[in-house]
């Protein structure tokens, strides 16, 4: 069933994990996708395999923490694409580091990222949502944003200020039929935990009561709820997916 047929998304981080995952799901039922990811090849390698599923793409290489990149980037795609209707902010960085060492350069670097990215672009499509009276904006939290973590203040701070973010982009947008969620992932099959050792991952899963990291396609699903029409009447939520690790 092509839930979202004649719509367009926006995918930023779209070159892996979860933002290949959401790009591709996205396509599959039936929207055509901006693969938004900074370096060129991930963008291209992901916008070619959303035309491989008959749908139309542009791959985007930008850098989300360059406001005025992001702003410039987004003329471009309303020009191309004709038109947003979705838009998902993922794209995300670690720069792990206990507090009493972490330098003002990694603070920063997370929160312009993984913060700043997602207000940037929201920004700069919200006028066009406005003006349709339509619009999709979901945000990829953490359970760190929720229940933080030693050795990532600043990844847990951009993540919890996200959830504030989204809530008040649903207040402020809703009257316009605009909808704005988050999701908190868990512990996800990524790049991010592929560099664990088996000790650690043996660790994290034992914190899981379903006692598996979930899946990027997990998460895809997630969005597709909050893109498609079942997501109509929900809005300023946290949608968890984390295997129940969170309760």
């Amino acid at each position: 069933m092509n839930l979202l047929e004649n719509q367009v998304a926006v995918v930023t981080g779209a070159g892996r994990g979860i933002g290949r995952a959401i790009a591709l799901k996205f396509a599959a039922a039936g929207a055509d996708v901006v693969c938004v990811s900074r370096t060129a090849v991930n963008a291209e390698k992901a916008a070619s395999e959303v035309k491989g599923l008959g749908r139309r793409a542009w791959a985007v290489t930008v850098d989300v923490a360059d406001a005025t990149a992001v702003s410039a980037a987004a003329e471009r795609i309303l020009i191309e694409a004709g038109r947003v209707d979705i838009l998902v902010n993922n794209a995300g960085i670690t720069r792990d580091g206990l507090l009493m060492r972490m330098s003002e350069a990694d603070w920063d670097a997370v929160m312009n990222t993984n913060l700043k990215g997602a207000f940037s672009f929201t920004k700069a499509f919200a006028r066009a949502f406005l003006k349709q009276r339509y619009g999709r904006i979901i945000n990829i939290s953490s359970v760190i944003g929720l229940i933080g973590n030693a050795g990532q203040a600043n990844y847990a701070a951009s993540k919890a200020a996200l959830i504030g973010f989204t809530q008040s982009c649903a207040k402020e947008l809703g009257s316009r039929g605009i909808t704005a969620n988050a999701i908190a992932p868990g512990f996800i099959e990524t790049d991010m935990t592929a560099v664990l050792d088996e000790k650690a991952r043996t660790t994290l899963v034992e914190q899981i009561p379903l006692k598996a990291l979930g899946q990027p396609e997990d998460i895809a699903e997630a969005a597709l709820y909050l893109a498609g029409p079942g997501g109509r009447y929900v809005t300023g939520q946290v949608l968890t997916v984390d295997g129940g690790m969170v309760m």
